[in-house]
């Protein structure tokens, strides 16, 4: 093979790589793109009709006890502000226990995806991904459960971890602060 006959399969495999992005590109936006649209105005509606001051009592009402903390407000956080906004509700736990909710939060990016993929679209690929995978398997009748299934059972687990972290997260950070002189 002569160098300008390299060159040209080097530039052929170049713009194949566009090329293939351009595709994934046009699947996202007429599959997962409008999903993602409507589902964020329908989350937006629902805070309007609702009202924001409800979101934030039930946000304050979940930031009340150990168990809530560390699974029902990171999934309200993620729900209803998303991915990097979640952290804001972070003003409705107590100072020291602000490190665990971060830590149950940031761990709840990837498990709420699969439902409800609005709350963190920019990791949407790690669930596509799983979610291909499972579906091929069940074309051929090999898969042991459907995508829903996964998605509910990974949200599951995933509020599980999130309290056991946020348990884990929220001791230490009192034996650090203990050891360290600060009051929290």
């Amino acid at each position: 093979m002569d160098s300008f006959e390299f060159l040209a399969r080097g530039a052929e495999a170049f713009i194949g790589v566009f090329n293939e992005g351009g595709k994934t590109f046009v699947g996202f936006v007429t599959g997962i793109l409008p999903t993602l649209i409507v589902l964020l105005t329908a989350v937006y509606t629902v805070i309007g009709i609702v009202g924001e001051h409800r979101v934030h009592r039930l946000a304050k009402f979940a930031a009340s006890n150990i168990l809530t903390r560390y699974t029902l407000l990171p999934f309200l956080a993620m729900f209803f502000l998303t991915n990097p906004m979640a952290y804001t509700f972070g003003m409705f736990v107590e100072e020291r226990h602000k490190p665990a909710f971060y830590d149950s939060t940031v761990s709840l990016c990837h498990p709420i995806t699969g439902l409800f993929p609005h709350a963190n679209p920019g990791e949407l690929f790690i669930w596509l991904g799983v979610a291909t995978a499972i579906t091929k398997l069940a074309e051929t009748g090999a898969a042991p459960f459907s995508v829903a299934k996964l998605a509910l059972a990974y949200l599951l687990v995933g509020l599980l971890v999130n309290l056991l972290k946020g348990i884990v997260t929220e001791r230490i950070t009192a034996l650090i602060a203990k050891r360290e002189g600060v009051t929290l």
